[in-house]
């Protein structure tokens, strides 16, 4: 047998040691949006392009010379932390909410935020920079489905010669009918929003944020958006706004 070349052995040694030794990332920057809770963020990036996220660059990291060209692009990949996702260890299989909460699937058939790296993968709008005298230039998004405070840990262009597959397979996601509904907002609800709040908040409501196999209508959801507790309940396809009131 032909002795391995010296150049391949020490390939091997490098491969070994880099899986042997775990990659250490930080945070290069986080967000900031109307979005306080983890319940109402949209499931999926681009459902909710009228909220607006800031992604603000920690101190180390906010050389303007990092994001030069980058107003040449329309959209960018996130990919961020599910710092809110709580859970010792990970499971194989999870339960998507799509399929009723009941059904088990491969975890990574999922982008269920319980994985052994929390790690998402999101595609955002770039709508503007936005240069600031104490955090150096911010970056405007919209579409995120990223809550408040999320970290991001690297930013990427989205190429749309290499990143759009328009005969790519949904799989499960895409099995099911998306279940939306219409809102009733009562104009005397939502006085402290601003309108751009308010017109945003209607578009989230729309999306319907119960989980896929809630279908209670006595049932009263409440969630935070924008500093004001919304609450709601839905019946059918219809669901009403009960209540908006500012944030104890």
């Amino acid at each position: 047998m032909r002795p391995m070349p010296e150049t391949d052995y020490s390939d091997r040694i490098l491969i070994r040691k880099q899986q042997e030794e775990p990659m250490e990332i930080s945070a290069i920057a986080h967000v900031e949006n109307a979005y306080t809770s983890k319940f109402g963020v949209p499931r999926q990036s681009g459902l909710v392009e009228e909220v607006i996220s800031r992604i603000v660059f920690e101190p180390a990291y906010r050389a303007e010379e990092a994001i030069r060209g980058i107003d040449g692009f329309t959209h960018l990949w996130l990919i961020w932390g599910f710092h809110e996702a709580k859970r010792e260890g990970w499971s194989p299989t999870v339960r998507p909410p799509r399929l009723g909460g009941n059904t088990r699937i491969g975890v990574f058939a999922t982008r269920s935020p319980y994985r052994p790296n929390g790690l998402g993968l999101s595609s955002v709008r770039l709508t503007g920079t936005e240069k600031t005298r104490d955090r150096g230039t911010v970056l405007l998004v919209a579409g995120a489905d990223l809550m408040n405070g999320t970290p991001i840990y690297d930013i990427k262009p989205y190429l749309p010669s290499a990143d759009c597959h328009p005969d790519a397979a949904g799989g499960f996601a895409e099995s099911r009918e998306k279940r939306r509904v219409r809102v009733y907002l009562p104009e005397s609800e939502g006085r402290h929003m601003t309108a751009e709040h308010r017109a945003a908040l209607e578009k989230v409501l729309s999306e319907d944020p119960r989980p896929a196999y809630q279908e209670d209508p006595e049932r009263i959801y409440a969630f935070e958006f924008a500093g004001q507790t919304v609450r709601f309940r839905v019946e059918g396809d219809l669901l009403t706004v009960l209540i908006i009131e500012p944030r104890k």
